[in-house]
C-alpha cells in the first residue's frame, strides 16, 4: 500500500555509508552485511544514529544496484574499512511511504513514479529509501514501512 505522496524540502544529513554496486539478484545478500558493518563502525566510534537506516541510489536500479547503504548521524564518522563519511544534501523531493513486505517495493515505486509523472514533476536520477519499520522492528511484514524519496530537478 502506498500512502498519498507529498512534496517536501529536506535538510542536509550527514551519513555513515558503504558504497556498493551489486547485481539485482545479490542485493539481499549484500545489504545485510553492509548495514551491520556500518552499525558496528558507529558503535566502535561512539556515534549514535539519528534515525532509521537508508539506501541512497545514484540511479534507478536496473540489472545492478549502485547505492550507498547509510545511517544518518549528527557527528562525522571516521573512515574505517568500507565505511566512509557521506552526506545527503538538502533538496526538494517527492516522498511517499510504502507499507508492506519488501517484495512489493518494486510495485510501490512504480505507483509512486506514475504519480510523479501524472503531476508533471521532473525527477532526478537519484533516489533513496528510508526503512522506517522493518524486520528488525517487527516480524509482521504487513507492518513494515519504507519511505520513498525522489529528488526533483529544478523546474
Amino acid at each position: 500500500m502506498l500512502e498519498t505522496p507529498v512534496i517536501t524540502e529536506t535538510a542536509d544529513q550527514l551519513t555513515a555509508c558503504i558504497s556498493i554496486i551489486v547485481p539485482r539478484n545479490e542485493i539481499m545478500s549484500a545489504m545485510g552485511p553492509a548495514i551491520h558493518e556500518v552499525f558496528a563502525t558507529l558503535a566502535a566510534q561512539g556515534i549514535a544514529p539519528t534515525g532509521p537506516w537508508l539506501t541512497y541510489h545514484r540511479r534507478r536500479p536496473t540489472d545492478t544496484f549502485d547505492l550507498d547503504v547509510s545511517v544518518p548521524i549528527a557527528t562525522p564518522v571516521t573512515a574505517s574499512g568500507r565505511v566512509k563519511p557521506g552526506k545527503l544534501s538538502a533538496t526538494k523531493v517527492a516522498r511517499a511511504v510504502y507499507q508492506g513486505n519488501y517484495d512489493g517495493l518494486g510495485g510501490g515505486w512504480g505507483e509512486f513514479c506514475d504519480w510523479i509523472d501524472k503531476n508533471g514533476l521532473k525527477p532526478r536520477e537519484d533516489l533513496w529509501e528510508c526503512y522506517l519499520v522493518g524486520p528488525e522492528t517487527t516480524s509482521d511484514p504487513s507492518a513494515w514501512r519504507t519511505e520513498l524519496n525522489r529528488p526533483l530537478a529544478d523546474q
